[in-house]
Parts: C-alpha cells; sequence; structure tokens
C-alpha cells in the first residue's frame, strides 16, 4: 500500500484504545504510513512537505474492522426473502451455483461490496466466499485490508469445483504472501469431521486463522445433535477448532457451558445482529458472552442476508438490542461496542498491536466523520454518539495505512458507477438463474 505523510488537524480524536481515549482539538501526524504523533492542536510539530488535512471539527477515529462478510452476494441484493436461513439458504445457492462459476462475475461483486463497505468506514474486512484469490485481487485494487481464504464444502460448492479441490487452493493461498490467510469451512451441517480437521490442520500448520459459521439457527444446533449426539461448539471443541486463532460467526443459540468454553479456548466471536433479525435466528447473549469474558467482535454477513453492509447499523443494533431484551439497560455499553468494531477485530485477527485503534507506532487505518448534520448536533459525548446518533453517511474520509482511499466521500480506487452499471446489467440473467427450473 501507498505510504504519505500527512498532518491532520482540528480533528476530535476517539482513540479507541484501551482507556477509549478522547483528544478535543487535536492533531495527528502520520509518517509512513504509521501515527507518528497524535495531540492537542496546541502542540502540533511544524513539519514542512506533508500533506495538510483539515477534519474541520470532525471525528478522527479508527476504520472499522468487519469480521464476517460475503462481499460477492452484492450481485444477488434482494433476490430472496422472508425466508427462514436454511430454505433461504437453498435458494440462494440455486443463483450462487448458475453465476459464481465465473470468477470474474465473483470478483466484480466483490469489488462492489468493497466499495460499500469503504463508504460506510470499513478498512478492514474478513470475507468468507466462492474464488477467494479473487477477492484478494478486489482488496488490493481498492486498499483494503483483506482477511480470507479457502473455502472448505462437502459437496459440489457453488464456484463449481468439488471437495477434492479445497485443500490445495487454500495450501496456494498461503503461498502468496497475502497479510491474513485462513481456512474457512461453511459450518459444521456442510463440512463434516473430516473436512473441517483438514482445515484446521492446514491453518495451524501455516500460523493462519480458523474461521466458520457457528450455532447460528436452532436448527443447525437440532441437526448437530441428532447427527453427532452434542451441540454445535461442543462438536468444534471436540474436533479441537476451538482457541485463539479460530473466529466463530455468530454463535447465537449457546448455553452457558458453550459460553465458558468460547471465554476458557479464548475463541472470537462475530456477532451479526441485522442478519440474524432478519432471518430470525435469533439474538446472541451477548451480555452472558461479555461477562464470561468472550472476545465478541461485529459483522454485517452478506448483502443478501441485511440487504447492506452496514456497521454503524451493527453498532447500534448492538447496543440496544440487549438492553430491551434483558430489561437492563446498562447490558452493552457504548464502550464495549465500540471496541467491538475497531481494537476487537484487530486482536481477533491477531493484530492488536498494530491495528484497531489510533495510537502512535500503529498502521494510519483512520476514517474521518462529519458531525455538522442535523442528526449530530449536539454532541455531548463522541462515544455515545458514533454508536447511538451517526450513520455510514456520515464518513468523508477512508484512508489505510495512510493512503486515501476515499476523499469528501468519493471512493478513489474504484470506479464505483461503472461497477453498478455492469452489475445492473447482469440482473436478468441472475434473475433467470432464480427461476430455471
Amino acid at each position: 500500500m501507498e505510504n504519505q505523510n500527512i498532518i491532520v488537524k482540528n480533528a476530535l480524536v476517539v482513540s479507541c484504545d484501551a482507556e477509549h481515549s478522547v483528544i478535543a482539538d487535536a492533531g495527528v501526524v502520520i509518517k509512513n504510513g504509521q501515527f507518528n504523533w497524535i495531540g492537542p492542536m496546541a502542540s502540533l510539530p511544524d513539519i514542512k512537505n506533508v500533506q495538510i488535512i483539515d477534519a474541520k471539527g470532525g471525528i478522527l477515529m479508527p476504520g472499522l474492522i468487519n469480521m464476517h462478510a460475503h462481499c460477492g452476494d452484492t450481485l444477488f441484493r434482494g433476490l430472496v426473502e422472508d425466508l427462514a436461513l436454511e430454505d433461504w439458504l437453498q435458494t440462494v445457492w440455486k443463483a450462487e451455483a448458475a453465476i459464481l462459476p465465473d470468477a470474474h462475475a465473483c470478483q466484480t461483486g466483490t469489488e462492489l461490496g468493497i466499495a460499500e463497505l469503504i463508504q460506510g468506514g470499513v478498512t478492514t474486512i474478513m470475507d468468507m466466499f466462492w474464488h477467494p484469490e479473487t477477492g484478494y485481487a478486489a482488496a488490493k485494487k481498492a486498499g483494503v485490508r483483506w482477511a480470507s481464504g479457502g473455502i472448505f464444502f462437502d459437496g459440489p460448492g457453488m464456484d463449481g469445483f468439488g471437495p477434492e479441490m479445497r485443500l490445495q487452493q487454500a495450501s496456494d493461498l498461503f503461498d502468496q504472501g497475502h497479510e491474513f490467510v485462513g481456512t474457512l469451512p461453511h459450518g459444521t451441517y456442510t463440512n463434516g469431521p473430516d473436512s473441517i480437521k483438514q482445515a484446521l490442520a492446514l491453518s495451524r500448520e501455516k500460523g493462519g486463522f480458523f474461521c466458520t459459521h457457528a450455532a447460528e439457527t436452532a436448527f443447525e444446533q437440532a441437526t448437530i445433535q441428532q447427527n453427532y449426539g452434542t451441540s454445535v461448539i461442543r462438536h468444534l471443541d471436540g474436533l479441537a477448532a476451538l482457541g485463539p486463532q479460530t473466529v466463530l460467526a455468530h454463535c447465537v443459540h449457546v448455553d452457558d457451558g458453550e459460553i465458558k468454553l468460547l471465554a476458557d479456548r479464548g475463541t472470537h466471536v462475530v456477532l451479526n445482529p441485522m442478519s440474524n433479525l432478519k432471518l430470525a435466528s435469533g439474538i446472541a447473549p451477548v451480555p452472558a458472552m461479555i461477562d464470561a469474558g468472550v472476545n465478541l467482535t461485529l459483522g454485517t454477513d452478506g448483502p443478501i442476508s441485511g440487504n447492506d453492509m452496514d456497521m454503524f447499523l451493527a453498532m447500534r443494533l448492538t447496543a440496544v438490542l440487549h438492553k430491551a431484551v434483558s430489561g437492563d439497560a446498562t447490558a452493552v455499553s457504548t464502550k464495549q461496542t465500540l471496541h467491538m468494531a475497531t481494537l476487537n477485530g484487530a486482536h481477533a485477527l491477531g493484530a492488536g498491536a498494530r491495528l484497531g485503534s489510533i495510537e502512535v507506532g500503529k498502521a494510519a487505518d483512520f476514517i474521518t466523520l462529519d458531525v455538522a448534520a442535523p442528526h449530530t448536533v449536539p454532541m455531548f459525548n463522541p462515544i455515545n454518539h458514533i454508536v447511538y446518533s451517526a450513520s455510514k453517511a456520515d464518513v468523508r474520509d477512508v484512508f489505510v495505512a495512510g493512503r486515501q482511499v476515499m476523499k469528501d466521500r468519493q471512493i478513489l480506487t474504484l470506479d464505483v458507477p461503472d461497477l453498478c452499471a455492469r452489475i445492473t446489467a447482469m440482473q436478468p440473467e441472475i434473475q433467470a438463474s432464480l427461476d430455471a427450473k
């Protein structure tokens, strides 16, 4: 990624560091793609020959980390609605199987998904999708950080490949020098123990992460109970799949014993509240997981299970849902929620020492938020404001490692109108794939 020396002045810095430090009327110095100095404007160093950016009193905060997405599914946004997960998946997979053997189509959809996430302030994305090599290509083009890897799936995949291809494809990705690489079996109900063990062995041999969907629905829990005589999380634990390198998406249907297992093993969990609500999957026991010490992160899931990929919505839902469900207005705080979208995600990627907060020595992945709109005035507490009042439409600028990828709400790295036009032109073919017998 391109590195630049920059001074950002007149900012309200929301650091998202361990102490949730906030600095009003602040300046930030970026050198060689890292934060070099952060402090009050009155003490801003006098540095020549750097780019000056005026934040105009706006919030400067870390780029958001979306820990669970399926960006390529922008191709199918709105195609399948009002079904529970299991029936929904069977319908979605029919359309995917017709369109996604074409790796170029897959990359086009992924680029549009990345553009959407950049506009929403996201700088790092963990993505699970077919043709994962096209995801890395799309992310490199867009200038964002990408965590993905080989997909494991028992049976014919929607990319046209069978399970016999998966291990070699996954291994090849580890050898290509990507920043974040792992193995991603779809789930315990679509992967038997052998393919899960295979994925685990490869990720551990190569030093990568392991990610899968887990305990998303009651039906999934019943299926695993019937097939293996135990629950999803206990089944994964029996396969030695839990641990600090493991990221589990959803964990909606988990009991106290499973929550303790997750905490004891150091397993990371990605909450996807919008998807879980829309697919009637349920509401994860977030306060109990917080109390147990599970590292919770946030994701949007795909643009067909939530229709958009909005991390600000994910934050707001996470902060408010559990107050209503528990009857406790203190159930999940805004500070806890903001960490889920930033520093906790960095820790789940093993990158907490260099990503996820505005601190000297860390990578300059940051966004600026406009706070001059009617819904943002007045602002007494910026952390509360980000979680309860701000929206993705307030994101003005996005930087990754000091490189600006969005300026004044315009993406600099992708031709968004062209992407929209090309995918709109594909719409009849996509609709026909679903209508075909």
